[in-house]
């Protein structure tokens, strides 16, 4: 069955962490679009300088989380820090969770669910430089490669991708999860 995934990102987001998931998703046949603020490209951030640029999809305001079936957040330190002070991009993070669909976050990635209200209660990992913001948020932070808790899939860096990516299809493909929340 196909499914159509949103991969929300802004300037500086970390390279990898989009191109990587990104490829996953479409090897398994199915669509996966870049979401974001700005239209035309965004330009990744690729370890220690600037990266590719990467066209666009839809706008935020073109998309809508009853668009998609799941949603990627990638990390890097300076989207997820632009994206979580953007109305609209918290707004429709939280769509995805009022929906109970899959959302996978890596990195810095999960800054942008504090802002959305989502993390408080829940079981996650992320890059260690946030992991007070999100034991502040209410969050149950531990440290391993990737966690899984209802729907929402979380990792700590670049490294993790492979078993990232995995879960991240793995979430998706069993859809909606009823203890998904906010």
């Amino acid at each position: 069955m196909s499914k159509r995934v949103a991969i929300l990102a802004t300037h500086g987001f970390e390279e990898s962490e989009l191109a990587s998931p990104k490829e996953y998703l479409e090897q398994q046949g199915w669509t996966a679009e870049i979401v974001s603020p700005e239209s035309g490209s965004v330009k990744a951030w690729a370890e220690k300088d600037w990266g590719k640029e990467y066209k666009v999809d839809r706008t935020l305001d073109e998309a809508s989380p009853s668009d998609y079936d799941a949603l990627v957040l990638p990390g890097g330190v300076i989207n997820p820090d632009r994206l979580r002070i953007n109305d609209k991009a918290v707004e429709f993070v939280k769509g995805f969770f009022n929906d109970k669909k899959p959302v996978a976050a890596i990195c810095h990635g999960p800054w942008t669910l504090i802002n959305a209200g989502v993390v408080e209660g829940r079981k996650l990992t992320s890059y260690p430089s946030i992991k007070l913001d999100l034991v502040n948020a209410g969050a149950n932070w531990v440290d391993e490669e990737v966690v899984v808790d209802n729907g929402l899939v979380t990792s700590r860096k670049p490294d993790d991708l492979p078993a990232f990516n995995i879960k991240m299809v793995e979430e998706i493909k069993e859809g909606k999860h009823e203890m998904q929340h906010r």
